[in-house]
């Protein structure tokens, strides 16, 4: 006799990880893409770009309904630490190798605009979805 399957889940209800515990992932994650970037080449480049788009959609599907801020806000500020990191500590990875911090960090922002709004607009896209097949299924 055959078993009948449980109920299936789908993509916009997989994620039922608390927000601090992607948060801190996602972090890591993006740490880890940047040393990895760093040793391949002397600039942050495409691979943490490729790298961050990957992490805020992941994040965005992991996190469970409740925590939904926490990895809304997520993109911008992980892309501002790691490039705030990088202007402390080696400015030439994301600017000119003499400027100042404010402006490493600005150049270094700039210069990774372009996955930083993919990275969120995919991240707020499927967030805003998630939220509403939760309203329309809840029940």
């Amino acid at each position: 006799m055959r078993q009948r399957p449980g109920p299936t889940t789908t993509l916009w209800e997989e994620g039922r990880r608390p927000g601090r515990e992607v948060a801190s992932l996602a972090i890591a994650l993006l740490l880890t893409a940047t040393v990895l970037d760093l040793l391949l080449s002397e600039r942050l480049g495409l691979f943490f770009d490729l790298a961050f788009v990957t992490i805020c959609v992941g994040a965005a599907l992991a996190v469970r309904p409740q925590d939904f801020f926490v990895v809304g806000v997520l993109p911008p500020l992980g892309m501002a630490l790691v490039v705030l990191m990088l202007a402390l500590s080696d400015p030439g990875s994301i600017a000119r190798p003499d400027d100042g911090l404010a402006q490493a960090t600005i150049a270094g922002l700039s210069r990774h605009g372009i996955p930083l709004a993919f990275g969120y607009a995919a991240c707020l896209g499927l967030l805003a979805l998630r939220r509403s097949f939760v309203e329309r299924h809840r029940g």
